[in-house]
C-alpha cells in the first residue's frame, strides 16, 4: 500500500518518506527499491543486517544498462586480478561502506548469490574482494547485485593502476568545514572579547551570537560525526573507547553555549567548540597521513628478498629479485615455486595450485600458450613463462598476509593498549565529575570549562598511537635491511623468543660455496642431460648446489617430474628414468652408514653412484652463535647424517644441541615438545622442507638465497646476506617494545600535567584541544626518531 507521509523514515535507508510511503511486512519504505532490498535480505535470512545498525542501507538506484561495458573482455582483463576457467576475482571500490552492517552484508554476498564463493571487505579502503564462479556468473551480475542492495561500486580503470590508491577525502572535507567555521566564529567573537559596547551591544550582539550558533551546527553534526558514531558503537557494545570523553566534551560545549545565547546569559563557547573539533581533526588527519606513509613504504618500497630465475639465453640463467621483473622477461619457475607475476606459459607441464589466491587446493593443469596468474604455485617440475607485466608487490604481500594463513598469536601489546584506554576513560570521567562538582560549589562559572578541559586534555590517543607507529616503522626498517616480516605481531613475538632452532643445509651452510665430488660409474651423456634437467626443476638446496656445479647441458622438457619431500626427486624423459636423493630412495642398500652428506643417483632402477658434498658454512656463523648463546637456547636440526658433527662442534659453542637424520615431522615434534616446557621458538629454515616446523614455531623465518621462497608457513623472509645480523634484529625487536613502554610513560606524564591545569581551572577547552593533538604528534615523532635511532646498529 502506498500513501502520503511527512514524518516516517524508511526502514532500509533511513530517508524521510516525503513523497511516498510503502507499507510492507509491518515496515515502512521510501521507494520500491528499498522494499526490494528488504525482500532480498528477508528471503535469504539476512535480516540481521538491520539488527546491527538502524537503517544502515542506501536507496538503490540501478540502471543495468550502464554496466554493459563489463562485457568487454579488454576491460575485464584490467579489472580482474585473477581469472581462470572456473574462478574470477575482482576488488571493487564501494563508496557507501560506512558501518559494521555494511561489512556484515558484503561478507555474506554468497547467501544472496550462491555462485559467489567469498567476499572480503577492507573497511579502511572501502573495497570488497569478491571471488565467484566465472562459468555461471559474470562481473556484471555481481555489480548489479551490489547496486540492487545499495552498494553500487565506483568503477574507473584509472583506479586499478598500480600507481594510484583509493583515497577517502571525507576527513579533508570535514577539516575544511571545521576550519572555516572556526575562523568565522573567532572573528564574530572579537567584539565581546574586547568588550565593545554602545551601538553594537543593542543591534548586533544577538545577530553575531546566532551566526556563531549557525556556524557550529555543521561542525557538530557533520565534522564531528565520526566521534559520535564511534562513541555510540562503543557504548552499544559496552565498551568505553577513547572517543567517549571527546564526544561528551563536544556535547557539553554545544548544549551549554546554546542555552546561554537562548536565554541571553552569555556568549557561549562556540569558539572553543569549533576550535576543539578543528584541532582534533587536524591531529587525526596528521595521524592518517603518517600511517598511510608507513603502509605505502611497506607495500611498495620494502625490500622483498625473493628471487626468481630469469632465462637470458638457451645456455644462461640468472637470478633476479622479483621487483626487477619486466614485461617480456622469460622466467624459470621450479617445482614448488610461486608464480610472481601474470604471464603466458611457454614450455613445460604446468600443474598450478592456486590455493593462495582462491582457497581451493586442487591443482589446475595448463598447456603452452595458456595464461597463468600471480600467486599460483607450480607443483609438477619446472616451467618457463613470459611475464605480461611487472610484479605488483602489494598483491604478493596481500596473499602472504591473508587472514586464513595467520596463526592465532596473542597480540599482547595491542590488548594492553585497549585495556589501558578502557580504564583510562573510566578514570577520566570520574576525575571530570569530581572536579566539576567541586567547582560548582566553589566557582560555578569555571565548572563547565573544567569539565570540558579535563575530558579533552586527558584523551589517551597518544597511548593508542604508540604501538602501531612503532611497529609500522620497524616493519619498514627491517624491510630495508632485507628482513621482511608478515605483520606487526611478529615483532612482538621476536621480542619474546628464548629458543632458536636452525636447519643446517641451506640455512647455516651456503649453497654458493659448497663443492661436490662424484663417486661411482660414469654417467652417459643422456643421463647427464637428464640429471641436469631433473635438478633444474628442484628447489632443494642440495639440488640447487649440484645443478650449479654440473656442466651445461641442453635444456629439455621432461615427460614427468615428481619430488618426494625429504627423500629426493625422480624424472622421466622418453625411455629413461632417473632418481636423485637419499640412498634408500634410489634403492641403494648401504652396509656402512656414510658420515658424508651425499646425493645418490640411479638410472632405470640401476644404481650409478653418488655426489659427496663438502659444506661451506656462512661467514660469521661462529661469532653469531657465540653471541646468541648468551641469551638463547640454540639447536640445529638437520635431515642429513652426522658427517658434519665434528666440524660443527669445532665452530659452535658448547652445549649447542645437534640433532641429525631429522625428518620434517621430527622437527615439528621437537618444537612441539619444547613449547610444552615453556620454550618460545624461533625457527630458521629453507621454507620448503621445513614448512611444518616454521608454522609450529612462534616465529618462522625462511632464509632466501636466490630461491623463490613464498609460503604462508613462514612469518618472515630473510635474505641470506644478512644472516649474520640475526642477533641485531632480535635486539631491535626488544628495543621496539621498550620504545612502546616509554611512549606509554611519556603519554602518562602529558596527561598528569594537563589534568593538573584542567582540574585547577587554568586551562581553556580550546587550548586543551590544541595541546591534545600536539601530544599525539609528539608521540609519533618520538617513536619514529627512536626506531630510526636503534636501526643504526643494523647497518
Amino acid at each position: 500500500m502506498v500513501k502520503n507521509s511527512e514524518y516516517k523514515s524508511c526502514y532500509h535507508c533511513g530517508n524521510i518518506c516525503d513523497t511516498v510511503e510503502i507499507d510492507y511486512d509491518n515496515k515502512v519504505f521510501c521507494c520500491h527499491g528499498c522494499k526490494t532490498v528488504y525482500e532480498i535480505f528477508s528471503e535469504s535470512n539476512l535480516t540481521a543486517y538491520y539488527d546491527i545498525e538502524k537503517s544502515p542501507g542506501a536507496r538503490p538506484k540501478v540502471n543495468e544498462g550502464k554496466f554493459d561495458f563489463l562485457k568487454d573482455q579488454q576491460i575485464l582483463d584490467k579489472l580482474l586480478e585473477f581469472n581462470n576457467d572456473s574462478i574470477q576475482i575482482a576488488t571493487l571500490y564501494i563508496p557507501h561502506i560506512h558501518c559494521s552492517s555494511c561489512i556484515w552484508i558484503l561478507e555474506n554476498l554468497h547467501k544472496l548469490n550462491p555462485k559467489i564463493t567469498s567476499s572480503q571487505v577492507n573497511f579502511n579502503k572501502k573495497t570488497v574482494r569478491i571471488t565467484y564462479q566465472s562459468q555461471t556468473c559474470t562481473l556484471k551480475e555481481i555489480v548489479i547485485l551490489l547496486s540492487n542492495i545499495g552498494y553500487e561500486p565506483y568503477i574507473s580503470l584509472d583506479d586499478y593502476s598500480d600507481s594510484k590508491k583509493q583515497i577517502n577525502r571525507s576527513i579533508i572535507y570535514k577539516l575544511g568545514i571545521a576550519g572555516f567555521a572556526f575562523g568565522n566564529v573567532m572573528f564574530l567573537s572579537f567584539p565581546e572579547y574586547f568588550e565593545v559596547n554602545e551601538y553594537w551591544l543593542d543591534h548586533y550582539k544577538p545577530l553575531f551570537r546566532w551566526l556563531m550558533f549557525a556556524f557550529s551546527l555543521p561542525v557538530v553534526f557533520y565534522a564531528a560525526q565520526d566521534y559520535f558514531i564511534s562513541a555510540f558503537k562503543g557504548l552499544r557494545a559496552k565498551i568505553l573507547n577513547i572517543d567517549v570523553p571527546i564526544t561528551i566534551g563536544i556535547l557539553v560545549l554545544f548544549i551549554r553555549s546554546t542555552i546561554e545565547i537562548t536565554f541571553d546569559i552569555g556568549q557561549g563557547f562556540f569558539d572553543s567548540l569549533t576550535g576543539l573539533v578543528f584541532f582534533l581533526l587536524l591531529g587525526k588527519f596528521f595521524q592518517q597521513k603518517t600511517y598511510s606513509f608507513l603502509s605505502f613504504e611497506r607495500d611498495y618500497k620494502s625490500y622483498f628478498p625473493i628471487a626468481v630465475t630469469k632465462i637470458v639465453s638457451e645456455t644462461e640463467e640468472i637470478p633476479i629479485q622479483i621487483y626487477d621483473i619486466k614485461k617480456g622477461d622469460r622466467l624459470l619457475i621450479r617445482n614448488e615455486e610461486l608464480i610472481p607475476v601474470d604471464g603466458i606459459l611457454i614450455k613445460g607441464h604446468a600443474s598450478i595450485d592456486y590455493s593462495f589466491v582462491t582457497g581451493e587446493s586442487e591443482a589446475i593443469d595448463k598447456i603452452s600458450g595458456d595464461k597463468i596468474f600471480a600467486g599460483g604455485k607450480q607443483t609438477s617440475g619446472s616451467i618457463e613463462m613470459e611475464a605480461l607485466k611487472a610484479v605488483k608487490q602489494s598483491y604478493l604481500t596481500q596473499l602472504w598476509s591473508h587472514d586464513i594463513f595467520n596463526k592465532n598469536k596473542e597480540e599482547a601489546f595491542v590488548n594492553l593498549t585497549n585495556n589501558i584506554s578502557k580504564h583510562f576513560t573510566i578514570s577520566i570521567l570520574t576525575i571530570a565529575l569530581v572536579a566539576t562538582t567541586f567547582w560548582l560549589f566553589y566557582d560555578a562559572n569555571k565548572a563547565m570549562n573544567v569539565f570540558t578541559a579535563v575530558l579533552i586534555i586527558a584523551c589517551p590517543c597518544a597511548l593508542a598511537l604508540a604501538a602501531p607507529f612503532t611497529f609500522g616503522n620497524m616493519l619498514r626498517i627491517f624491510g630495508k635491511h632485507k628482513l621482511y616480516l608478515k605483520n606487526a605481531s611478529v615483532i612482538e613475538q621476536l621480542a619474546a623468543i628464548n629458543t632458536i632452532i636452525f636447519d643446517k643445509t641451506g640455512t647455516i651452510t651456503s649453497n654458493k660455496k659448497s663443492t661436490a665430488t662424484y663417486h661411482g660409474e660414469p654417467l652417459t651423456d643422456g643421463e647427464e642431460r637428464l640429471l641436469k634437467n631433473t635438478l633444474r626443476g628442484s628447489n632443494h638446496p642440495l639440488s640447487r648446489t649440484l645443478y650449479d656445479i654440473l656442466k651445461a647441458n641442453d635444456i629439455v622438457t621432461l615427460d614427468a617430474f615428481e619430488e618426494h619431500i625429504g627423500h629426493g626427486v625422480q624424472a622421466t624423459l622418453h625411455d629413461m628414468n632417473i632418481k636423485v636423493g637419499s640412498a634408500g630412495f634410489v634403492g641403494k642398500f648401504e652396509s656402512e652408514k656414510s658420515l658424508q652428506t651425499s646425493v645418490h643417483i640411479s638410472s632405470n632402477n640401476t644404481y650409478k653412484g653418488k655426489y659427496t658434498f663438502y659444506n661451506s658454512y656462512r661467514t660469521g656463523l661462529s661469532k653469531l652463535f657465540n653471541q646468541l648463546k648468551k641469551h638463547y637456547d640454540l639447536a640445529i636440526l638437520s635431515g642429513d647424517n652426522e658427517g658434519e658433527l665434528n666440524n660443527l662442534k669445532k665452530i659452535l659453542p658448547t652445549k649447542t644441541k645437534l640433532l641429525f637424520n631429522q625428518k620434517p615431522e621430527d622437527k615439528l615434534e621437537y618444537i612441539k615438545y619444547h613449547q610444552t616446557e615453556g620454550a618460545k621458538v624461533l625457527m630458521l629454515g629453507d621454507g620448503l622442507n621445513d614448512s611444518g616446523a616454521l608454522a609450529q614455531s612462534e616465529v618462522g623465518i625462511a632464509l632466501s638465497e636466490n630461491i623463490n621462497i613464498f609460503s604462508p608457513a613462514c612469518d618472515g623472509i630473510m635474505d641470506a646476506t644478512v644472516f649474520h645480523k640475526l642477533e641485531q634484529f632480535l635486539i631491535a625487536s626488544k628495543k621496539a617494545i621498550q620504545i612502546i613502554k616509554w611512549s606509554f610513560l611519556l603519554s602518562l606524564i602529558y596527561n598528569l600535567i594537563g589534568l593538573y591545569f584542567a582540574v585547577t581551572g587554568q586551562l581553556a577547552p580550546v587550548v586543551a584541544a590544541i595541546l591534545m593533538p600536539l601530544s599525539s604528534i609528539s608521540i609519533v615523532v618520538f617513536t619514529t626518531v627512536a626506531t630510526n635511532w636503534i636501526s643504526r646498529k643494523l647497518v
